[in-house]
């Protein structure tokens, strides 16, 4: 009944196919981090950001870099 929550394996993109992006809502201010297909337009949502340090871990997991995230609304 009680048991452990797995982690998510972190699953790869492709840097030619994907754009890192992170969505804001304008009412909630709730964040979401995933990846935007550069040619349909679909986003792949990966973690929902609650703090700088679900950011960061987001950055680390992926080896992203602060400038590469676009941020949309």
């Amino acid at each position: 009944m009680f048991w452990k929550k797995k982690e998510a394996a972190v699953q790869t993109f492709d840097r030619e196919k994907e754009i890192p992006v992170i969505r804001s809502s304008i009412c909630t201010g709730e964040q979401v981090a995933g990846f935007k297909d550069k040619n349909s337009g679909h986003f792949r949502e990966i973690m929902c950001i609650r703090s700088q340090a679900d950011r960061d871990r987001f950055l680390s997991d992926y080896g992203i870099g602060e400038a590469e995230i676009r941020k949309e609304w």
